[in-house]
């Protein structure tokens, strides 16, 4: 039940042209973001990024069900050779209350090590700790185990526009509950200072982590300050973030640079500056490589990228999902080579990603 630390990787269902999924592809995505023990500590499946809320149930249930599986498989190849063996996370959330319970039950039983709850999407749902105190501690106490729950804060897939962050009451009051262990946010650094201010307050039944799901956040959260008024802006930024720092980072453009994000939190969590600095010139080259005049197409973007590199046959975006024009794919292709090819000259071995045929390079 301890949080695990470090990097988790939201990853992409892939989909053939009819919208069924790709197992033996969406396990190629599964080994590409473990990198062989230098890239996720988690994997984080069907989350936002593997485009949840375009999928039906049915889909949901087998992107989760190969993703346990094929991580199972990796831990196993890998053996005492990884510091900590890799998790699966199942987002298991739904439109409504009835899916998200069928999808919990499916997590428990197909052997997910936790699960992740974005309570605030789900329609027509107006007390989300009645919710999870109730209907789904029910379900859990009729299995042989407690299975972990991350909740997921995230105004851009909330369903009720009113209701666009959850209460910190309202995630204390689910802390007590002893299955939930952590809350991941994607959101401004003045919201997530919210949460960490309160979180010394949610440790009633032990540790209580938070994930930063605006990746690029940890650039700054951990970035030293000097002088006077690096002294002033350190004071100030720990009273704002008091309390507890992240303890991990949901990344999902790690889903192409998996190696170059796990890299990201190690440097940002040391306190880095010149390493910092690089790291994140790649991952924000690829952010921007993601902007097309037409606006943002990250998860279009991503599966480009797994499809250049071939990772996946398939790059094709479930209904309803923003996609890339002629023009902005080829654009795309070149950023992205531009960027691998950065990454390689200034990151180095062993921390930029391989293709399915690269060197593996040591494990961790």
């Amino acid at each position: 039940m301890r949080p695990p630390p470090g990097l988790s990787v939201p990853i992409v269902s892939v989909l053939d042209d009819d919208g069924e999924l790709i197992e033996s592809d969406q396990r190629a995505v599964v080994r590409h973001v473990i990198q062989d023990g230098y890239g996720a500590d988690v994997v984080f499946a069907a989350g936002t990024t593997g485009e949840w809320d375009h999928l039906p149930n049915r889909i949901r249930q087998q992107v989760i069900r190969t993703s346990v599986e094929e991580v199972g498989r990796e831990n196993e190849k890998l053996g005492a050779r990884l510091a900590r063996r890799i998790e699966c996370w199942a987002g298991v959330t739904a439109h409504t209350a009835e899916e998200t319970l069928e999808n919990v039950a499916c997590s428990v039983e197909c052997g997910a090590d936790a699960i992740v709850l974005a309570p605030l999407s789900i329609s027509g749902l107006d007390d989300p700790v009645r919710f999870v105190a109730r209907d789904l501690a029910d379900l859990l106490d009729g299995v042989s185990h407690r299975i972990p729950l991350y909740l997921y804060d995230n105004a851009d897939i909330a369903a009720n526009p009113r209701a666009l962050h959850i209460r910190t009451r309202q995630v204390k009051a689910l802390s007590r509950l002893d299955f939930v262990r952590g809350i991941k946010v994607t959101a401004s650094r003045k919201i997530l200072g919210n949460y960490t201010r309160a979180a010394e307050g949610f440790r009633e039944r032990g540790e209580f982590a938070i994930y930063v799901g605006n990746a690029s956040l940890i650039f700054d959260l951990f970035r030293p300050r000097t002088g006077l008024l690096g002294s002033l802006a350190e004071h100030w930024s720990r009273y704002r973030m008091r309390g507890s720092l992240p303890h991990g980072v949901v990344a999902g453009p790690a889903n192409a640079l998996p190696r170059e994000w796990a890299r990201a939190w190690q440097v940002c969590r040391a306190g880095d500056v010149e390493r910092m600095d690089k790291t994140f010139e790649v991952v924000d080259a690829f952010r921007r490589a993601t902007v097309t005049a037409r606006g943002s197409r990250t998860i279009a973007c991503l599966k480009r990228a797994l499809f250049d590199v071939g990772v996946i046959s398939s790059p094709a975006l479930a209904k309803g999902t923003p996609e890339l024009d002629a023009e902005s794919a080829e654009e795309f292709d070149r950023r992205f080579e531009a960027v691998r090819a950065q990454a390689k000259a200034t990151l180095r071995a062993p921390w930029y990603s391989r293709g399915p045929a690269g060197a593996a390079g040591e494990v961790r």
